[in-house]
């Protein structure tokens, strides 16, 4: 069977070759506002960073960067384009955005919705749900709002001024933060509160244990990880012993390892049951937890703490080695021996989980067999109708971009709820092109190739950095470096566009091609055409673009998405126009485009 013709008006198409608002769970728009920054219109490049992830500034700063892993500019390159830190260069120099916030109505619709914690995922929700009229309450345990960005994310990566600014932005809308309103009973909530819709959006608050021989004697030493972290960002615990070990090697842990640091430890180990390949951190975040001089250890298994004299003296480890397969898995593991390390204190950071004792269990919300509520991954609607679960709440662990989708997620559910509409009602994500050409050979985008290299974020002196907790250590790009990052855009939503029927079939795009992506065929079974493509297909996961039957040969014009680079040669070299650069624009709808009731309900009410 031959491959047929793509359908490029499915909308996913062409969303799908901006690798990099493809790879954001939010979509955010990243060519669009990088060109922005380019300009140096930073305030417009935060708003339209804002219109997806909510928090430019935070996320500029401790995104997991899902985007940049799949930057095309890696195609041609060893490193992509620093998306991640060019959004913080937006929310730095930005001018006061207040004045672009969403419109607040001053009639109000009539329904409230509870928010449970003052996390990314309650704020999200806050945010799309106001401009529609709603009143949103969000309870908060603590006196200060972020959730676990603010508890769990050290001042010197994520300063208090920043979370503050940019929640406040959500205050300022009318959102009712009730600081130190702890939940307590859901069924209280729900009986007395008076609430339309309830979204639980109180994080994974729970540091998982460690059990094994003396945890107990030597607990006064022993410390949860996110607990820990929580207690140094209120100020609770402003030292530490200087030799500390931090079990695990996730995020928390290297945020528990650079901690210690600043508050006195002179000989920090990170401690990995296995080898660098199966670690969770982010590669950035081990590289500037080694450049501090934190050491990480591999293949060491605890399994026992050890106490002499009433007082915790270290740790007792297995030494571990592994057999791997061909694909990297292990395939065996055995012990080789044992060591004792000796530490001050301990931290346990190996991993969170989801808590809610203060949901009762006969409210009709269900939870699986590990105590996760059972959420509906599109609506986020539990199994009560009305009640809904975002972030880390819901599926447990994992970033605030995550939290910010299901935020948005939600709050069209919500909407919908609270107007009587099925929560699977949604809007389909609708996409618009439009030609960059200008003339016979020009276009209204730049399309030279800087083969300049990745820009390094300067950082704080190792001197310096370690006075106070609170100084930030990266510095974010200067004016120069910003010049010269923006460059490295590859313009990936200049689609190249083909027309089939303008096509003479003269190979001159493919000739002059830099990446070879581009083959004119005859059609066949998807795997052997794979094979008379000019390149090696690298990436199946990315679809072949394949145009329908060419007028002159019946053959096909086919394109490897995951090659091409935007560069526009082909549309400069055409002499027909058969390919043209057109600019995509996807529209994902958040709430606010789901008006209900809609203008032919409210003419008949």
């Amino acid at each position: 069977m031959t491959v047929p013709p793509t359908d490029t008006s499915n909308p996913d198409y062409f969303h799908r070759v901006v690798d990099c608002q493809w790879a954001c769970p939010a979509h955010t728009d990243v060519p669009e506002y990088i060109r922005l920054i380019a300009l140096g219109q930073f305030s417009d490049a935060y708003v339209v960073n804002r219109e997806s992830n909510v928090f430019p500034g935070i996320l500029g700063r401790v995104c997991d960067r899902p985007c940049e892993p799949a930057c095309r500019r890696g195609r041609v390159e060893d490193k992509p384009v620093a998306i991640c830190r060019l959004k913080r260069v937006a929310a730095d120099h930005k001018d006061d955005i207040s004045s672009r916030l969403p419109v607040i109505p001053a009639q109000k619709n009539g329904r409230k919705v509870a928010c449970i914690g003052a996390g990314p995922a309650s704020l999200t929700v806050a945010n799309d749900l106001l401009p529609l009229g709603y009143e949103v309450v969000v309870f908060e345990q603590w006196d200060k709002p972020g959730g676990l960005m603010r508890t769990n994310i050290p001042a010197f990566r994520l300063p208090e001024t920043v979370l503050a600014e940019e929640i406040g932005y959500i205050e300022q809308m009318g959102a009712q933060i009730r600081y130190n309103s702890r939940i307590d009973s859901m069924r209280k909530l729900l009986e007395t509160g008076g609430f339309d819709a309830v979204f639980v959006g109180s994080g994974a608050p729970k540091g998982k244990e460690l059990k094994l021989p003396g945890r107990s004697e030597g607990g006064a030493n022993i410390h949860i990880g996110i607990n820990w972290l929580e207690s140094v960002a209120f100020k609770h615990l402003d030292k530490i012993g200087e030799k500390v070990l931090i079990i695990g090697v996730g995020n928390t842990a290297m945020d528990c390892c650079r901690s210690s640091l600043r508050l006195g430890a002179k000989n920090v180990k990170v401690m990995a049951r296995k080898p660098r390949q199966f670690f969770k951190a982010s590669e950035w975040e081990l590289e500037d937890a080694e450049s501090e001089n934190v050491e990480i250890v591999v293949n060491h298994s605890p399994k026992a703490f050890v106490v002499e004299h009433g007082r915790l003296s270290g740790l007792l480890f297995e030494q571990m080695e592994y057999d791997f397969d061909a694909s990297g898995r292990i395939t065996a593991e055995r012990v080789t021996g044992e060591t004792f390390i000796a530490a001050d204190d301990v931290i346990l950071a190996i991993g969170q989980e989801n808590a809610f004792p203060w949901i009762e269990s006969d409210l009709g919300i269900e939870f699986d067999k590990w105590h996760v509520p059972v959420v509906d991954v599109q609506t986020h609607q539990s199994t009560r109708p009305g009640v809904f679960f975002g972030g880390d709440a819901a599926f447990g662990p994992k970033n605030i971009i995550w939290a910010v989708e299901h935020g948005h997620q939600a709050a069209i559910s919500i909407h919908n709820h609270c107007m009587g509409q099925a929560v699977t009602n949604r809007l389909p994500p609708t996409l618009n092109l439009s030609s960059r050409k200008m003339g016979l050979h020009e276009w209204s985008y730049k399309n030279d190739y800087n083969p300049v290299e990745r820009r390094l974020v300067p950082h704080v002196s190792l001197v310096e950095r370690f006075k106070k907790i609170s100084i930030e250590v990266e510095l974010g790009f200067d004016a120069e470096q910003t010049a010269k990052e923006v460059e490295r855009c590859l313009n990936c939503d200049i689609q190249t566009v083909f027309e089939a029927k303008a096509c003479i079939e003269c190979d001159a795009c493919i000739d002059i091609c830099p990446t070879d992506c581009l083959t004119i065929t005859r059609n066949g079974e998807e795997a052997e055409l794979a094979q008379r493509l000019k390149a090696p297909r690298k990436h199946p996961h990315q679809p072949l673009f394949v145009s329908v039957p060419l007028k002159h040969t019946a053959r096909v014009m086919v394109k490897d998405e995951d090659l091409c680079v935007h560069c526009g040669l082909c549309a400069e070299r055409c002499p027909t126009a058969a390919w043209d650069m057109q600019k995509s624009k996807i529209n994902l709808p958040h709430a606010n485009d789901h008006q209900w009731p809609s203008p032919q309900q409210r003419k008949t009410a």
